[in-house]
């Protein structure tokens, strides 16, 4: 099996889409998605022999712009094959969830999904920085034209600020990768330009200084700060997903949204690690600050949307704690959180799609009692909030237990899990989770509890049933089966991803440490005070 399957078959499906008719083409982007998605587990069962190694398969090598350099090299470790197998899964449920929402302008609507399926598995599958930015910056254009075209009132203005915003962050991201591209030609004397990952990593993170460093680090969290988002470059993000129709929203935060997260896994701290242990405090100050301040910001919505919107941006502050706790246990449970908000928020976003299309209404003061006219949606929703709050049994927990333990235990001295943050950032951190719960449950308890209550000039859909249609449920049991199993069964992913962790943080602890003296050290100290 070949990586271009994945990323060439959804562009024959859009080819398709565009030359047929309207009628057939949402049965052609589920079937190509489908056909995708199964490709991927194939994919995931041959890649069993490497699972749990720092060693890349799937790899291929082809030339393009010879004269500069410039190759098409994809594969995937294990951390990126997690993250290619979420694109592929969610893909075909958007394109589901979409039959009876989009009834205008079909063709367009189900081959930009499609065209954005390619960009995004094209970011993980990446082995070079061209095809990297081509593909990252590819993922804007569908998405532009989903919010601008199909999304609510508001949809020019989130269309064109969500443009606005990741295209001007990642230019600077594309100068910091440009840089260690060009510093490493002048430093080997070669006559063309090398553009591998790998390469390049190694060679940013021995040959240049720390003020070098200091300033790629800059360049590239300027374009995946943005894309995450980190507090304060996160406003893009409530209004983009209170605009965009229900597969933008689950699409923004099941993939796009951890584009950001997986560009400072596979480049920012391969790259710049003195940078990193540098400017860490730093990240994490305003990564605490987006957890709290998304957090409280959400107790005041009344926009059941923008609620979970906001949530991203203080949950996914955990996602930054744990990547940047520089140790193994928080940047595995950084992984997995990407995963995880990625299946549980995706799946509120398919939820209150699901009640939109029915009330036409997100005003959580308007709606009402749901348990008792819709309960199996009512079901699902508690679940998946439950999944969100950090329930124990449920995926959200092992993953912001593993970032909080992560932060909580790295200190320079810990010779297990070295680090420079420690127990005061963790501690904070932690308001943010019961905030969390508190928002979430209220919320959950308005809408799915008490006394009935419907939209003035509410009528009944003239299709869909009044609580969930089989589709729907189909939709959503994929997405609950995963949440159950990943918190019954985390170490299945955390031992598969831990070569690829190890290998990304194998040149922290000599950094980290480089300061703490040793015991015989600390040893002699005592002995010429004592004498």
């Amino acid at each position: 099996m070949s990586l271009w399957y994945l990323m060439l078959l959804p562009l024959v499906g859009a080819a398709a889409i565009f030359v047929g008719k309207s009628s057939v083409s949402k049965w052609i982007a589920l079937g190509v998605s489908t056909v995708v998605f199964v490709i991927s587990i194939v994919m995931a069962i041959q890649f069993a022999p490497i699972w749990g190694t720092s060693l890349d398969g799937f790899t291929s090598h082809v030339p393009w712009l010879n004269k500069l350099g410039v190759t098409l090299d994809l594969g995937v470790d294990s951390v990126a094959m997690m993250l290619v197998l979420l694109t592929t899964l969610l893909t075909p449920l958007c394109v589901l969830g979409s039959f009876s929402a989009i009834t205008f302008r079909v063709k367009e609507y189900y081959a930009w999904l499609l065209i954005l399926e390619t960009a995004m598995v094209g970011v993980f599958a990446a082995q070079d920085i061209i095809l990297f930015y081509v593909s990252f910056e590819l993922t804007l254009v569908p998405m532009f034209f989903l919010i601008a075209i199909y999304g609510g009132k508001n949809r020019a203005h989130a269309s064109i600020k969500f443009f606005i915003y990741t295209f001007t962050g990642s230019l600077f991201t594309l100068a910091g990768l440009l840089y260690v591209a060009w510093t490493y030609k002048e430093t080997h004397l070669y006559d063309t330009w090398s553009f591998a990952i790998h390469d390049l990593a190694k060679f940013a993170s021995t040959d240049l200084s720390a003020t070098e460093q200091g300033w790629i680090l800059l360049a590239l969290l300027s374009g995946f700060a943005v894309k995450i988002p980190v507090f304060p470059v996160h406003t893009w993000l409530p209004l983009a997903h209170t605009e965009a129709p229900t597969a933008g929203s689950v699409i923004l935060a099941g993939v796009l949204l951890k584009l950001g997260t997986f560009g400072v896994y596979r480049f920012v701290l391969p790259m710049v690690p003195e940078a990193v242990v540098a400017y860490a405090p730093m990240i994490a100050v305003l990564a605490i600050i987006g957890i709290l301040y998304a957090a409280l910001i959400c107790w005041v919505q009344d926009d059941i949307k923008k609620l979970v919107a906001y949530s991203s941006v203080s949950h996914l502050g955990f996602c930054v704690l744990g990547l940047i706790a520089l140790n193994p246990i928080g940047l595995e449970g950084a992984v997995l959180y990407m995963i995880n908000h990625g299946l549980s928020t995706g799946a509120l976003f398919f939820l209150i799609g699901m009640m939109y299309e029915r009330y036409h209404s997100r005003d959580m003061n308007a709606i009402g009692g749901l348990a008792k006219t819709m309960p199996v949606w009512s079901f699902f929703m508690v679940f998946f909030v439950l999944a969100s709050v950090g329930l124990p049994g449920l995926n959200g927990f092992v993953s912001e237990f593993m970032c909080l333990l992560g932060t909580f235990s790295a200190s320079a001295s810990n010779a297990t899990w070295p680090g420079v943050l420690g127990p005061e950032y963790a501690a904070i951190s932690a308001i943010g989770m019961v905030l969390a719960a508190m928002y979430l449950l209220i919320m959950v308890g308005k809408i799915v509890f008490g006394k009935v209550r419907i939209p003035e000039n509410y009528e009944p859909h003239p299709t869909l049933p009044t609580d969930l249609s089989k589709r729907e449920i189909g939709i959503l049991v994929p997405l609950a089966a995963l949440c159950l199993w990943i918190g019954v069964q985390p170490t299945v992913l955390t031992d598969a991803m831990q070569g690829s962790v190890e290998e990304v943080l194998s040149p922290y602890p000599a950094i980290v440490q480089q300061d703490v003296p040793t015991e015989t050290q600390r040893i002699e100290v005592k002995d010429a005070t004592d004498g």
